[in-house]
């Protein structure tokens, strides 16, 4: 059998992207680790209709939904290879079997490396963000931090007033010149240049090499993102480098630079959300349906 599209990745982007498929009454595969990004967190902000909702609840009631129509197909393995040939391509499953499909979406999303801190990662979802329109309200206007692990740290801590007041710890990842030093003192930033020993792990409360703990209520990073699936670089997909890493190039259809192969979600998008990628999967999922149909 050889599926109108294949989706890799059954989390936000591609449950969207595969919906605007089936409503189309093509034939979709959709290959999932079930392993999402968000899976450490305990609730998902700014979704509309789902805004405060656990992650895993939105995802199951979309995976529900999507499955209720009658051409679509779910298989909970890896993707672990791919192929283009001439008008199909081939992925192949964790147990082997192979499938097959006229078009191909890469909704794969991204790893996040933390930095190796402790009490870092016991945090993470919890305490320790990477997005402040997803978490920054619920800290009720508390005492946040800026964990700095590259430049991209400025972009954050301009923000971060907004929610609270807010102290950009630098721990040594780089050195602000005069003119962001202005920007960061107009915007109330306190800026910490004593490198972090370690986060506790009961509350975001920083610990500092002397020994000095500042309590705050949030922590914000920038993980390093690495899209670990090896589907995009086996086809022959190029990346393009984002604030955190690589992500997948795509043009404004969003394909990649593989014709027929088409990437949505974080893999796809330098930075996003649950919102930002449920929308590039929908865009997605009518691009590839539409190029089923004029090419």
């Amino acid at each position: 059998m050889i599926y109108d599209v294949i989706i890799v990745g059954g989390s936000y982007a591609g449950i969207s992207a595969g919906l605007q498929l089936a409503r189309a009454r093509r034939k979709l595969l959709i290959m999932d680790a079930g392993q999402r990004r968000n899976r450490f967190a305990d609730h998902s902000h700014g979704f509309l209709g789902r805004d405060g909702y656990h992650p895993a609840i939105v995802a199951s009631e979309a995976k529900d939904q999507l499955l209720a129509y009658p051409t679509v197909t779910w298989i909970s393995q890896a993707a672990v290879q791919a192929q283009a040939g001439k008008n199909v391509y081939v992925v192949t499953a964790e147990s082997g079997e192979q499938f097959a499909a006229r078009r191909l979406i890469l909704a794969t999303g991204v790893k996040d490396e933390l930095p190796d801190i402790p009490g870092l990662a016991t945090l993470w979802g919890k305490k320790v963000f990477h997005c402040p329109y997803c978490h920054g309200y619920e800290l009720e206007g508390g005492k946040t931090g800026v964990l700095a692990t590259s430049p991209f740290a400025i972009h954050q801590a301009l923000m971060l007033p907004d929610w609270g007041p807010t102290t950009l710890f630098l721990n040594k990842a780089f050195e602000p010149d005069a003119e962001q030093l202005a920007n960061l003192a107009r915007r109330g930033v306190t800026v910490e240049e004593e490198p972090v020993l370690s986060v506790g792990e009961e509350q975001a409360e920083v610990t500092l090499v002397s020994g000095r703990k500042i309590k705050l209520a949030g922590l914000f990073i920038q993980p390093r993102t690495h899209i670990h699936c090896p589907l995009a670089a086996q086809l022959g997909c190029e990346f393009e480098a984002g604030p955190t890493g690589k992500f997948i190039r795509v043009d404004a259809m969003r394909e990649t630079t593989v014709a027929g192969v088409f990437a949505c979600g974080d893999a796809a998008v330098g930075a996003g959300n649950v919102a930002i990628a449920v929308g590039d999967g929908a865009r997605t999922g009518a691009a590839a349906h539409q190029s089923l149909i004029f090419r």
